[in-house]
Parts: structure tokens; sequence; C-alpha cells
């Protein structure tokens, strides 16, 4: 006589509660060991490439130190950063002058938010260079913000003069049709690529409109290299 096989007994939910636990446990410090253990070496790999865009768009640089700016004036970056604090970067020559400064600004663009970097010449109170941090802006349009010759000479000396009172910037650094740049404060669109190169136009003029007005008046403090 055939005798029918036992049905197999239901896991109890208790041991699959406990097994599902275990398996998120293993996969959570899997995961936590991988970014300890890839943390620094992209934070290394950031800060490389931060240097080599600060030193390409300040020729003169072989060091930089990081500061920030708040109401209260400039420091030296170190530990947490201020609440509504501007960061930017001090680059030096060789000798240990001060051979201009580095700052973020970003603005939406076409496709996502542009992030730049633009080197700022005290003397001048002017932009002598910029480098992208990200975009993420239509291949063979909206990228030509790196590559166009025309667009980049816009910033060989981009007016980013205070007033009198130092409050402000005497003219805001606007974007124009292409063609068509009178000013020494106004920037050449590039053609095709008016959106973006608007958001490079507002990302300089945002942030200097912010940190300008806090860091000239005690430039002073950068002006040579700490020991």
């Amino acid at each position: 006589m055939n005798v029918a096989n036992p049905m197999p007994s239901a896991t109890p939910a208790a041991s699959l509660v406990r097994t599902l636990g275990l398996v998120s446990a293993l996969c959570g410090v899997i995961i936590v060991g991988a970014y300890q253990g890839t943390y620094e070496a992209a934070a290394a790999n950031r800060r490389i490439a931060l240097e080599r865009t600060v030193f390409k768009i300040i020729p003169a640089a072989k060091s930089m130190t990081e500061w920030q700016a708040t109401a209260r004036g400039i420091r030296p970056a170190g530990g947490e950063a201020a609440e509504g604090a501007i960061k930017f970067y001090a680059a030096y020559a060789e000798d240990g002058s001060l051979a201009g400064i580095a700052v973020e600004g970003a603005a939406k663009g076409y496709a996502d938010v542009v992030r730049i970097l633009y080197g700022y010449s005290p003397d001048c109170q002017c932009i002598n260079g910029i480098g992208v941090v990200a975009t993420k802006e239509t291949p063979g349009i909206g990228d030509k913000i790196i590559t166009d010759k025309a667009f980049l000479a816009n910033f060989k000396a981009l007016d980013v003069k205070l007033d009198q009172a130092l409050a402000k910037l005497a003219n805001e650094v606007k974007v124009v049709k292409h063609g068509s740049k009178t000013d020494a404060w106004q920037i050449d669109a590039i053609s095709g690529a008016t959106v973006t190169s608007r958001a490079v136009g507002k990302a300089i003029n945002d942030s200097a409109q912010a940190l300008l007005p806090i860091l000239l008046p005690e430039i002073e403090k950068l002006r040579k290299k700490e020991s």
C-alpha cells in the first residue's frame, strides 16, 4: 500500500523573522564596512580634483588653504563650519604670496545644477578663470562652457568690483545675448546654450554678492601664507 509523503511542516514565523534579521544585519555590516573602507580614498580623490581645478584657474598657485567667511569676517577653516559660512580657498604662489582666491558657485542649468569654481583676483577685483566642478548639461551643447574658447574669454577679466561702500557689486554680473557684450561685467552667452550660460552667470553673481563684501575688507589677512 502506498503511503502518501507527509506534508513538510510550516516554518515558524519567529524563525523566519530571525533569519531575515540576521541577513539584514549582515548586509548592513558589509555596506558600512565598504563605505568606511572607501571613504578616505574617495575624500582624497575629491581633494586632488579640487586642487587640480584651483591650480588650473589660478596658474601661479602652488599651494592652497581653505577658509570660510561669515558675518563676523573670514577665518581659516577648521572643525565644523559655522552656520551659513561661505567656503573659499586662498591660493599661494611659490614664494608664499597670494596668487588668487578660488570660490565655488552653483545655479540651476538646463538639466541640473551647474557647479563651478572661479578664480578671483583682489588686485583687479575681477575674475580670471573658471572651472567646472559638476555638470549634467547636454553633451555637445551645454558642456561648451568647458570648451568654448570665446565663452571662456569672458573670464579673463570679468569685472566684480564692489561699490564705494563695499556692500555689494557695483554692477551685477549679467549674461547677454551672444555677440552683444558691451561691458566688463557682462558675459557673452554661448549661442544655443543660453540657459547653461545664464547658470554660470548667476552662480558667479550670487556667490560674489555674498562673499566679496566680507572678503575684500579683510584681504590683508590672506596676503601672505601662514607658516
